[in-house]
């Protein structure tokens, strides 16, 4: 592995640990740490693009309808999803939020095939039809279907489509993106302060301290993946992408001791069983594209 890889790797470990995070901020509104974390998120990329003297590049997005129109969209998509998954870990639920970034890649190869036409290979086919039948499982044997990792899953594979026509930097992204929703943030957290409900005075200094920190958290791992996806293949990217739930997996069973039921184990064994095969018709087709 080269120093990019392990540029990926490194992202993917943070990911799969950052249940520990939120979860030190689970006596907190989720709506309220997210609008903090969107705050600080641009506040962090703002800085980064001053350090990097480019911050001439925020005033030519902000020139052109169309690519403010395109952030807001990513803006939308990944607050909800930053906002779904705070509130998962909040409620005791890291094993749903696992699950849901391993059915993200079969969400997005559904997603290539309907918006952008992409054909599916029969492999690729069977490892969507397998993880729909884990989740059909966990929903007859639970009664209830597992939204959460659903709408964590879908607002990621959705943001990862719409980031398809975006050229600009991770940090540039990032900085568009939460300065795109910042206003609603920002509202929701004067909201929050005037009506009591989540104030200033209630948060102790540890948890004022994690919400500054959100930002860094969100952000360092993003850009550590936009400087290292660069130079690594996608093959290795996407094998090394199942580091991320799995860590997940393992902090939500060890660490926070939640339950891994029979229906867990059924449920993500027909999700692993698609994951293999994913993987495996993505190294089958690299092998072919390299001999060629």
């Amino acid at each position: 592995m080269n120093k990019s890889s392990f540029n990926v790797l490194g992202c993917y470990i943070l990911w799969g640990l950052l249940p520990v995070f939120w979860k030190l901020l689970a006596g907190v509104n989720s709506a309220y740490v997210l609008a903090q974390r969107v705050v600080f998120s641009c506040v962090f990329c703002v800085c980064v693009l001053a350090v990097k003297k480019n911050t001439g590049v925020i005033k030519q997005i902000l020139g052109n309808k169309h690519e403010r129109r395109r952030y807001l969209l990513c803006g939308v998509t990944i607050s909800i999803n930053w906002g779904v998954y705070i509130l998962t870990v909040a409620m005791g639920r890291i094993l749903e939020a696992s699950l849901a970034y391993y059915m993200n890649p079969l969400f997005s190869v559904l997603i290539g095939a309907v918006f952008f036409k992409e054909k599916l290979s029969t492999v690729q086919w069977v490892s969507v039809g397998l993880a729909f039948a884990g989740v059909m499982f966990s929903i007859v044997r639970y009664g209830a279907v597992p939204y959460l990792a659903i709408v964590i899953a879908l607002s990621f594979a959705l943001y990862g489509a719409l980031k398809k026509g975006i050229k600009a930097d991770s940090e540039t992204s990032i900085c568009m993106e939460t300065m795109s929703v910042l206003p609603i943030a920002i509202a929701f957290i004067a909201y929050a302060q005037f009506s009591g409900f989540t104030t200033f005075a209630s948060l102790s200094v540890s948890e004022m301290l994690l919400l500054a920190a959100s930002g860094i958290v969100t952000s360092v791992p993003l850009i550590m993946f936009a400087q290292g996806i660069k130079r690594t293949s996608m093959v290795t990217s996407g094998i090394l992408m199942y580091i991320n739930p799995t860590l997940q997996l393992l902090v939500g069973v060890l660490i926070y001791h939640e339950a891994f039921t029979q229906t867990n184990a059924i449920t993500f064994a027909f999700v692993w069983a698609a994951v293999i095969l994913f993987v495996y018709d993505s190294l089958k087709k690299h092998k072919k594209t390299t001999a060629g």
